[in-house]
């Protein structure tokens, strides 16, 4: 067999998929046992009909049909045709021969199949942990807007503005183009951008009047506008012009170069409305909720499975970012 280690996973990301799906069926069953139970809407008897056997393994009617529930709805409509339906089976029977002969040759007891083994279990016992957390929906509206009223700051919007530069080797340099700088139109300072600007990006192929363009950013010391492009004094610079078009009075040095910084464009601040907030708030709700579930669930199991750390072995480990495999 080739790449055993990647089958193996494969017949365990399949199976225990398929387990969950005829899992989370059951629950539904039995919590209302006149809800439909799918396209299939198997009898017990029928679920429990043996469909092939492989070896000494059986896939029956209810695997089938939960390996077709579990998909999505674009998935499912796939397998409408018998034809179809039976490629998918015998994508099944694939998975169950493999899985015999992995674990006979033993792959299944591999080190590195153990660890995926545990992770995919993992993970879906997470994702069943997170299931009864509520959808964005589904968190009720007092709470979304007692959220919003506590939070108000966070959805007020600082004003944002976009910098155009020409990079010079130095002060000097810089000074000797100001004039001509603060002169300039949109397309007089693009073409002294292309000219002048030491900047990669200044022979961009951009329309002129985008030549030097770094970008928007927010005011100094507001972490929700920073931009990579544009170093600190070069953003400080900016917020001290006072007009749309104006170039900043003097060169600003940063990073070992001058720059002649141009303001370009300018978006006043502004706070969002409940309406614009809320379908952002809904989805962190959500997302809190179904953290707080998984954090429930492993609370519980460290009380169930008592966890016992060995603080002096942890202190002997040492990492050698030097070395590379």
């Amino acid at each position: 067999m080739e790449n055993p280690r990647l089958r193996i996973i494969l017949v365990t990301v399949v199976l225990a998929a398929a387990a969950a799906c005829g899992h989370k069926s059951r629950e539904a069953d039995a919590g209302d046992a006149a809800a439909p139970r799918g396209a299939s809407a198997l009898t017990p008897e029928e679920a429990a009909q043996v469909l092939v056997k492989v070896g000494k393994k059986t896939i029956t009617l209810g695997d089938f049909a939960a390996t077709l529930e579990q998909m999505d709805q674009f998935d499912r409509l796939r397998y409408q045709s018998p034809e179809r339906r039976k490629e998918l089976l015998e994508e099944m029977i694939r998975v169950e021969l493999l899985a015999e002969e992995a674990t006979a040759k033993g792959y299944d007891k591999e080190p590195s199949v153990a660890g995926e083994r545990r992770a995919i279990l993992r993970e879906a016992l997470v994702a069943q942990a997170r299931q009864s957390g509520p959808t964005p929906n589904e968190v009720p509206e007092p709470e979304v807007r007692a959220y919003f009223d506590a939070h108000r700051g966070d959805y007020r919007d600082p004003e944002r503005r976009r910098a155009s530069a020409i990079v010079l080797r130095d002060e000097a340099s810089a000074r000797a183009l100001l004039d001509a700088a603060k002169k300039a139109t949109a397309a007089e300072w693009g073409e002294l951008v292309r000219k002048k600007s030491l900047d990669p990006s200044a022979k961009a192929n951009v329309p002129v009047d985008l030549a030097g363009d770094l970008g928007m950013v927010s005011p100094p010391g507001d972490p929700r506008g920073e931009n990579a492009r544009i170093p600190e004094e070069v953003r400080a610079a900016l917020f001290e012009i006072g007009k749309v078009g104006e170039v900043h009075t003097k060169p600003v040095v940063a990073a070992g170069k001058a720059y002649l910084v141009r303001l370009t464009q300018k978006a006043d601040a502004r706070e969002r409305t409940y309406a614009e907030a809320e379908r952002t708030i809904r989805i962190k709700l959500s997302q809190d909720k179904m953290r707080a579930k998984e954090d429930e669930l492993l609370a519980a199991l460290r009380t169930q499975y008592p966890v016992q750390i060995d603080e002096a072995a942890l202190a002997n480990v040492g990492v050698d970012a030097g070395k590379r495999n």
